[in-house]
């Protein structure tokens, strides 16, 4: 049984990725490629990636020494197990994997007990109750125009609001270069008037967001910066959830406006969450929560008393779950932490 291995598959929107491991955890290989989403990207270029990465990470292996795979996808589409079957085949893999939703794979990411909840903020936000590691329960994830609120994006447009408002209530131009590390904006400034100005690192978000958005462009007036943001925002919209880290930088300076929208954000979550834990572990993931910041600060301090884990690797849970309907219960279990410790 030592010599045989399990193939475990990440295919996300962003990026795919594929771990080979030993029955005994043991990483034999490791490969990354491009965004394995079907439902985003198209068949053919999400089975493509996941060609790509099998093909590197199994490296010299043998295809015929692999006994169980299991593929997580994002966008799950059932047209695409006859595809990747041929893949598996090709490499000389008896028989194909077996497909599941990413969301029962990021949980196993985090603990190896069979029930327990999930709570993600990445791009998106969803939770999700766990029972023998399949969804049984699934709340939001409703996608950024209805939804996933305390999501990387949620917390981007928020603060783009936050700060286009600011702006169209009088917030001097010269706001946006205000100091980098603390805001300074001055105490007579109309941020003063939205409760702000007199706060530790006041002004810093708005800075920070209208630099992003503007670069060395200065509008002539506060209400030309509004609207050159929304113009931006509307051609862009993508890119709201990358001020998601701007917000978080703030917030660890004392923003007041970045703080509100963190603890906002938290309490969107973990009300999200509560819609759907009943016992077990909460497994974090998602990049807002799995990287240290306010978010993930604000989210564990309101879980106080759950016990609460971090996922960790995606494709070394999917390897783990492949091999743990060939391991004893108590020999499964032991191995967790090896498959998912990642590259």
């Amino acid at each position: 049984m030592t010599e045989s291995l399990v193939v475990g598959v990440d295919a996300g929107a962003t990026s795919t990725r594929v771990a080979v491991h030993a029955l005994d955890g043991t990483r034999v290989g490791y490969a990354r490629a491009g965004a394995g989403n079907p439902s985003a990207h198209g068949l053919s270029k999400a089975v493509a990636a996941v060609r790509e990465a099998l093909g590197a990470a199994l490296g010299s292996h043998d295809g015929g020494r692999v006994v169980a795979s299991l593929a997580g996808v994002a966008g799950h589409v059932a047209e695409m197990a006859p595809e990747l079957a041929k893949v598996w085949a090709d490499h000389g893999i008896a028989q194909g994997p077996r497909l599941q939703g990413d969301v029962p794979i990021a949980y196993a990411a985090g603990s190896p007990e069979p029930r327990g909840s999930l709570l993600l903020s990445g791009t998106g936000a969803v939770a999700a109750r766990i029972v023998d590691f399949e969804l049984d329960v699934i709340a939001d994830g409703l996608g950024w125009l209805l939804g996933d609120a305390g999501s990387g994006f949620w917390i981007g447009r928020a603060a783009a609001m936050a700060v286009v408002d600011a702006f169209d209530r009088g917030l001097p131009v010269e706001t946006i270069d205000a100091d980098a590390t603390t805001g300074a904006i001055g105490a007579d400034s109309p941020l003063e008037s939205i409760g702000a100005a007199s706060d530790a690192g006041a002004g810093l978000l708005v800075a920070l967001v209208a630099k992003d958005f503007l670069g060395d462009e200065r509008p002539a007036t506060p209400r030309d910066v509004a609207d050159r943001i929304v113009r931006l925002a509307q051609a862009d919209r993508a890119r709201l959830a990358g001020l998601s880290a701007l917000v978080s930088r703030a917030a660890a300076a004392g923003d007041p406006m970045a703080v509100t929208i963190v603890h906002e954000a938290a309490g969107h979550l973990v009300a999200t969450l509560r819609r759907v834990h009943v016992s077990g572990p909460v497994v974090l993931a998602g990049s807002v929560l799995t990287s240290e910041g306010p978010v993930r600060q604000a989210v564990t301090e309101l879980l106080a008393g759950e016990s609460v884990t971090t996922a960790r690797d995606a494709a070394g849970a999917a390897a783990w779950l492949a091999a743990r309907d060939l391991l004893p219960e108590a020999e499964a279990k032991a191995g967790h932490a090896t498959f998912t410790a990642g590259p």
